[in-house]
C-alpha cells in the first residue's frame, strides 16, 4: 500500500522532499556507509536537487557517502539539454561536494543498446549481484525518485511498451513512440526492489493521470507508474495540492 502525502503547493513539495532525502540518506549511512539512490528527470525533480543543494541543505548531507544513478536517460551526449544527467550536474551534482568517482551515468551519447548493457553491468558491479536463474538476484537501491507523465508513463516506461512486463533485465533500451530520441531505463525488476520509492508529482496537468494510476483500475500497459510496487519496500506518493485536485 502506497503512502499519499499532499503539499500546499510545488515549493512546499519540493521542500519536504529534501527532507526526507536528508532523513533517509543519514539512516542509511548510520547501517550501511553508504546511501545509493537513483535520480529522475522532470521540473519537479529539479526543484528538489535546486533545495538539496542550497547551503543548509548541502551541509546536513555526507556526499562522499552517497552514491548518484540514474532511472531513465535520453540517448542524447552528457550537454545536452535534454540530458537528465546535464540537469542534475546543473542543479546538484556540480554544487556539492560529491565525489566524482560516486557519480554513475547512463551513457546516452553510446549505441543505446550497449549503453544500457554497460549500466547494467555497473549495477551488477556496484550492488555485487547479478540477474540469475535461480538466485534472482537484483539490485537493491535505498531510494529510487520517480515522476509521472501526463500520458501516465514513470522513469521510461512509456504506454504500450513491452518493457513495462520486463521480468528478467535491470536496464532496457527502449524507443518511444513520437519520442525524438532512444532512451535507457531501469525496468520493474530494479523499480520494485528499491528500499524506498518516492514519486513526486506537481502540477494540475498530472490531476487526472494521476487519479487514474491511484484510484483507476489496474492497467500498467496503458499506465505503467501502475506497475511500480516495491515487493519489500516502501512507495510514497509525495504530490502538491494542484496535482491532488
Amino acid at each position: 500500500m502506497a503512502d499519499i502525502d499532499v503539499y500546499p503547493d510545488a515549493e512546499a513539495l519540493a521542500t519536504a522532499a529534501a527532507e526526507r532525502f536528508v532523513a533517509l540518506a543519514a539512516e542509511t549511512i548510520a547501517r550501511h556507509d553508504r546511501f545509493a539512490v537513483a535520480l529522475s528527470g522532470g521540473s519537479t525533480p529539479k526543484a528538489l536537487y535546486s533545495r538539496l543543494a542550497s547551503p543548509d541543505d548541502a551541509m546536513r548531507v555526507e556526499w562522499d557517502r552517497v552514491h548518484i544513478f540514474f532511472g531513465d536517460e535520453r540517448c542524447v551526449p552528457p550537454d545536452h539539454p535534454d540530458s537528465n544527467y546535464h540537469m542534475a550536474r546543473e542543479a546538484l551534482l556540480n554544487r556539492v561536494p560529491i565525489p566524482r568517482h560516486c557519480i554513475h551515468r547512463m551513457h546516452g551519447e553510446m549505441d543505446p543498446q550497449e549503453a544500457a548493457q554497460e549500466y547494467e553491468e555497473t549495477l551488477i558491479g556496484f550492488f555485487n549481484t547479478r540477474p540469475d536463474e535461480q538466485a534472482r538476484g537484483k539490485p537493491r537501491f535505498d531510494l529510487i525518485l520517480l515522476g509521472l507523465g501526463e500520458d501516465g508513463h514513470t522513469a521510461s516506461l512509456f504506454p504500450g511498451s513491452t518493457a513495462v512486463r520486463e521480468e528478467w533485465h535491470w536496464v532496457l533500451a527502449v524507443n518511444p513512440e513520437h519520442a525524438p530520441q532512444w532512451r535507457l531505463t531501469l525496468t520493474p525488476v530494479v523499480l520494485n526492489a528499491a528500499a524506498n520509492g518516492i514519486f513526486l508529482v506537481s502540477g494540475e496537468a498530472k490531476r487526472e493521470r494521476l487519479r487514474e494510476v491511484l484510484e483507476g483500475l489496474c492497467r500498467p500497459d496503458e499506465l505503467p507508474a501502475q506497475i511500480v510496487s516495491p515487493t519489500d519496500g516502501t512507495l510514497q506518493w509525495m504530490v502538491d495540492q494542484q496535482a491532488a485536485g
